[in-house]
């Protein structure tokens, strides 16, 4: 690597905010021998650009010996991000590969075929006479063959000992704030019906029962791997021997193969006296259910799928809070790595914090509190009539609780919300619609860019904290880690406030609805950014117009159900509020709490966008083509 070589390989024809600054500096760390370079930038820094300009610096087949590692690897472990850079015009030098079941077989008949179903993985000794035509072994033989190839995490790390992605000069990994946590699922072996194909060929033992000084839950489990992977092995060898498979053998043969290294891996490690992995095991079932097998350091895991493949590393993100804490995490020696920070160059009143905390949002406070919480988006939405709106909901549950409770406040003809299957579609016809939609949301404070108009407020409903009741946060508690604790749940809200400000012009504001986000920034407060802790320094309680979903709905072509917003319409429909935080409660704000409202009006009044947009894909006369009918 020539680290003088990135400020001049940069791809874009001039700088934004502090690029330059941070290029100068990524340059100077890396020429002063650290091997590991972490890049603490804030959203909208552009670091796809900045690790292109790292990825320049690699050496290059003219200018090593045979026997070096040359080129570059970019990888992320967001597949919007691969997305994002392949369509970006600068980056037209980055070669992406993706996983084979991202691409079609090419083979008459087979055109609606996932390469990894494909013959060529169906029929033993199938020689494939228009193989250099297939697009995954087009794309894989491009990108194993050019400068700079690009990929997932998840894809990078199946590949580790690939003869034909091997070790390159430089690697950059993108949002690696949460790489511990990805190695930590990527390692993890979930024993279940759905994840075994021979499952009710073995007996499944309750491995905590009898658990004791001489045998404990892991010995346990180690034995009942052991009779799996046998199993495993066989019913694998039988499908090998096959002369063809259907695609649905096809599948079973691959995921015993995953499943039989998967189990490998975790013996090994499991009987090496030198592995610094604790093992934990989750059957909450019993006897004949479930086992998850997870590891609590992930730092050996991380060592044969990333350190080992690459000299040089930059590992890129706007929240790696603490150095030391990172590099206990992921395996790293401190004293390799160096920290650069890129200064936040958005004004800070384009990006403000606002406390509109209803109450506490944990499980046995949920119930009053979220009823507060849908009736401060109505407010919000008076507020931001002509403006799309996002809401961090953090679980399915307050989801389904706030949607409910925003029909029932007659507000829905301008709400849309997801499903785990339908989550991508819903989120690109929300960002398609001209109407200020407002988006019900989970799981999406990352990855997501919601430049302009595309989103102007944003709601966090809860503070975003691990879940105590799995075994490796619990483990992690019992030793003592509450500074990990918060710093994690801090990681995710500084992620999505950076949803909605994605330029120096740009603007958005986001509203804090959980009394515990306000704790949270208190106990974390030393591992905050400093450009972030100004957000908070600067955060007020803002005045908002009353309750009254007719103004909620002013930015759209709907009116709201009658009565709806009238304290007495539940009583009168011979209907109570469910939740005794729905009845005379006040919010910071002030005014009462509003019992749901009478029906009335068009279906569309109390129906979501995602709910009528379903319904007239179903009565479509060409829903039969669309597949909805």
């Amino acid at each position: 690597m020539d680290p003088s070589r990135i400020p001049d390989e940069f791809p874009a024809p001039s700088y934004r905010g502090a690029q330059k600054q941070a290029l100068a500096d990524i340059r100077d760390a890396f020429a002063a021998g650290n091997r590991v370079v972490l890049v603490r930038a804030p959203t909208g820094s552009g670091k796809s650009l900045l690790a292109r300009a790292i990825m320049g610096a690699a050496e290059t087949a003219g200018e090593a010996a045979p026997s070096e590692a040359t080129g570059a690897y970019y990888t992320t472990p967001q597949v919007s991000q691969i997305d994002d850079v392949e369509a970006d015009d600068l980056l037209d030098d980055l070669a992406v590969i993706r996983g084979k079941s991202n691409y079609d077989c090419v083979l008459p008949g087979e055109h609606d075929t996932p390469v990894n179903r494909a013959p060529c993985a169906r029929q033993q000794g199938f020689d494939c006479s228009i193989r250099h035509r297939c697009p995954y072994f087009s794309d894989r033989a491009i990108a194993s063959g050019n400068r700079f190839a690009a990929m997932t995490l998840a894809y990078f790390m199946r590949t580790a000992g690939s003869e034909v992605f091997r070790k390159r000069d430089v690697a950059v990994i993108d949002e690696a704030h949460g790489l511990a946590e990805w190695a930590e699922m990527y390692a993890t072996i979930e024993c279940s019906p759905e994840r075994v194909p021979v499952w009710d060929d073995v007996g499944v033992p309750d491995v905590a029962a009898d658990a004791g000084p001489e045998e404990d839950a892991l010995d346990r489990t180690a034995r009942f791997v052991e009779t799996l992977r046998d199993v495993a092995i066989r019913a694998k060898d039988e499908l090998v021997g096959r002369p063809e498979l259907d695609r649905e053998e096809v599948a079973r043969r691959d995921r015993l193969q995953e499943l039989i290294s998967e189990l490998g891996w975790f013996l090994e490690d499991y009987r090496d006296p030198e592995s610094p992995t604790t093992w934990v095991v989750d059957q909450p079932g019993g006897e004949g259910s479930a086992i998850d097998i997870k590891p609590l350091d992930p730092a050996r895991y991380l060592k044969h799928t990333v350190w080992d493949r690459g000299n040089r590393f930059a590992l890129l993100s706007a929240t790696i809070l603490s150095k030391e804490a990172f590099c206990r995490g992921v395996g790293l020696n401190p004293a390799d790595v160096a920290l650069v920070d890129v200064e936040h160059t958005f004004p800070l009143a384009n990006r403000p914090l606002y406390d509109v905390t209803q109450g506490s949002m944990t499980y046995e406070h949920r119930d009053e509190t979220v009823p507060k919480i849908a009736r401060l988006i109505v407010r919000l939405m008076a507020e931001h009539p002509d403006e799309k709106g996002l809401i961090h909901a953090h679980s399915y549950d307050i989801a389904d609780r706030i949607t409910e409770r925003l029909g029932e406040f007659g507000v829905a003809a301008r709400v849309r919300r997801h499903s785990r299957g339908n989550r991508d579609a819903e989120l690109e016809s929300w960002k398609a619609s001209s109407d200020p939609e407002v988006f019900v949301s989970v799981k999406m404070e990352e990855a997501l860019d919601l430049k302009g108009d595309l989103c102007r407020w944003q709601v966090v409903c809860k503070a975003p904290y691990r879940n105590t009741n799995d075994s490796r946060v619990a483990r992690r508690l019992e030793d003592g880690q509450w500074a990990w604790y918060h710093r994690t749940a801090l990681r995710t809200v500084i992620q999505a406030c950076g949803r909605v400000v994605r330029a120096p012009d740009d603007y958005g504001a986001t509203y804090l609805a959980d009394d515990s986000l306000l704790d949270l920034f208190e106990r974390a407060e030393a591992d905050t950014p400093s450009w972030f802790r100004e957000q908070v320094d600067a955060m007020t309680t803002p005045s908002l117009p009353s309750f009254d979903p007719e103004a909620a709905l002013a930015g759209i072509d709907a009116t709201p159900p009658r009565n709806a917003g009238d304290p007495g319409a539940g009583r009168r429909n011979g209907r109570a509020d469910r939740s005794e935080g729905a009845r005379g409660s006040s919010t910071r704000e002030g005014g009462t709490d509003d019992a749901p409202a009478e029906p009335g009006g068009s279906d569309d009044s109390v129906r979501t966008r995602s709910e009528a947009d379903a319904e007239r894909r179903e009565n479509h006369p060409l829903s039969d083509v669309w597949g909805d009918g």
